[in-house]
């Protein structure tokens, strides 16, 4: 037994490497993506520490060379859902009595040994298998979970700290237990930091997990859970279980002892287990936690005071960094009349020569989006705007997936704001424009602020302080992440909490205290020292 009131380090958040030609650091990731592409793995199940194949496999490709297989995926059916709960069940009462500092350095070694030995391994694997460029992969896979890793230990130390005022004679502590149950993480393909964050807040807090993973990041989140192995989580805690969705889902959910689910990935699939949940309510041991962060339609804002050089980097990096597949992605945006004449054909220029193909060749800004089922969306909403005499291609519209599921950056200029594209998460490379009369700015903030049913992401861009105050008042619920002339992406962990509301999920802004707050269950505790030892109240004399 140790006895202190111990502090986690100061957390920074994690320098952005540059991978600048000739570098040393971007000769190590060349190396170790010939090395990941050259070589096929059979990546298991591990429940409760070992490994486990079922003989039902699937195969995990480069999205930008779908005839290229990185890797075999063993796939969870409804015995090994079951035999995760258990694992995790198992573990639960040993992990949750560990003391905390104890907890928090699991997690603050992995911290470490993504920064430096598995650094490459990690953002290699999510290069190849979910077809991000070197930067997009640094800032995902490397920099944001090791800034999660590091900030939530801090976040840990500071909940348990928050304690309640005492009065004279008596001694109030609150402890900040663990949810009485397991914790189901649920993780999307497209960041890979997000599957490592899903699967180990609730751990920090003394939670045990059942992890499934989305099958076409399984390559880069199998390298996570060997990481935390590595970093020293013992068996059981986080159990790694890729298959389909509804198998582990219906095993899982069923469960008396579910005690929360934490999810990211589209507003049907939540909606569908939230009802789940509800349908199940009267047998489990407690009310379930369900955190949800959910699909996004994000706004771009420009006053007729913007600068057009700021207007047009923050739509072409807002909308098309990683193939717009972010939920936090601007795939609307206003733009004033007066200035749309000279954004259009700045768009027109900057996208010639914005260039797509392999992400293991540096030049390209752009890989493939992920799978066929996302081009069929993506092809499908562009033949749309070909087809609407209300739609007008700007630049692009062209799709080619005889290699890989490539979707050119696409802009549209819609005459109607409710428009389909203005309304529908397509989730890629496709940027739909609304023009309105400089005149119509306040009425138009009200159509934007109406326009979609999410309220993930948004941004004004003005250099009018006036405009903006407007702005920040007639949007304020209709983004949970709102930036001032910047693009409506790259929140970062400590300093931009992230979530949204509406159709976008409960807002429990991962990357701070109150996401953590959702996986721990205070009990309070009173202590009298001189307790009464009759029962008569003065006031009956």
């Amino acid at each position: 037994m140790t006895h202190g009131v111990f502090q986690v380090p100061t957390p920074v958040n994690e320098p952005v490497r540059g991978y600048l030609p000739q570098s040393a650091e971007r000769a190590s990731l060349e190396r170790e993506l010939a090395a990941q592409a050259a070589t096929q793995i059979e990546v298991p199940l591990i429940i409760g520490g070992k490994e486990v194949r079922t003989g039902d496999t699937e195969t995990v490709v480069m999205p930008h060379d779908h005839g290229h297989v990185l890797c075999t995926f063993h796939k969870a059916g409804p015995d090994q859902a079951h035999a995760a709960v258990e694992a995790a069940s198992a573990a639960k009462a040993a992990w949750a009595d560990l003391p905390w500092e104890e907890r928090a350095a699991v997690f603050l070694r992995a911290s470490e040994l993504l920064t430096t030995t598995w650094r490459d391994r990690v953002n290699a694997s999510t290069m190849l298998g979910q077809s991000k460029t070197a930067h997009q992969a640094e800032i995902d896979s490397a920099c944001e979970l090791i800034d999660f890793f590091r900030f939530n230990t801090k976040f840990t130390e500071q909940l348990y700290s928050t304690q309640p005022e005492s009065s004279p004679g008596c001694w109030n502590r609150l402890e900040h237990r663990p949810l009485d149950g397991f914790v189901f993480a649920i993780s999307p393909f497209n960041f890979t930091s997000i599957a490592g964050n899903l699967s180990s807040a609730p751990a920090m807090l003394g939670n045990t997990i059942v992890w499934k993973p989305a099958s076409t990041a399984v390559l880069s989140n199998y390298y996570l859970m060997r990481l935390f192995e590595e970093a020293g989580l013992p068996d059981g805690v986080i159990n790694f279980v890729p298959g389909s969705g509804p198998t582990i889902g219906d095993v899982v959910l069923g469960d008396r002892r579910l005690a929360g689910v934490h999810f990211t990935g589209s507003t049907g699939t939540f909606q569908h287990l939230w009802g789940q949940v509800g349908r199940n309510i009267d047998k489990y041991e407690q009310y379930p936690r369900l955190v949800g962060e959910t699909g996004g339609k994000d706004f771009v804002f420009v006053h007729p005071s913007a600068t057009v050089e700021v207007v047009v980097t923050a739509l072409l990096r807002g909308a098309f960094e990683y193939q717009g597949q972010k939920c936090s992605a601007a795939s609307r945006a206003y733009v004033p009349k007066s200035l749309w004449p000279t954004i259009k054909d700045r768009l027109v220029e900057e996208l010639r020569e914005m260039r797509m193909g392999d992400v293991c060749d540096f030049k390209n800004f752009l890989g493939a989006v992920i799978d066929a089922r996302s081009f069929a969306k993506l092809k499908g909403g562009i033949e749309f705007a070909k087809s609407d005499p209300g739609c007008t291609i700007v630049a692009g519209g062209e799709c080619d997936d005889s290699q890989g599921w490539f979707v050119q950056p696409t802009v549209v200029e819609v005459k109607d704001p409710a428009c389909e594209l203005m309304r529908t998460e397509f989730f890629g490379p496709l940027l739909s424009i609304f023009v309105y009369e400089d005149a119509a700015y306040e009425a138009t903030l009200d159509v934007c602020a109406n326009g979609s049913e999410y309220a993930l992401t948004g941004a004004i861009l003005s250099n009018d302080r006036a405009a903006v105050r407007t702005a920040a008042l007639r949007l304020r619920f209709a983004a949970g992440n709102f930036y001032i002339n910047d693009k409506p992406t790259g929140a970062v962990v400590g300093q931009q909490p992230f979530g949204g509301s509406r159709a976008s999920g409960t807002n429990d802004k991962a990357g701070s205290i109150l996401n953590l707050l959702r996986w721990s269950s205070p009990r309070t505790i009173k202590e009298t020292f001189a307790p009464p030892t009759d029962w008569r109240y003065p006031f009956l004399g």
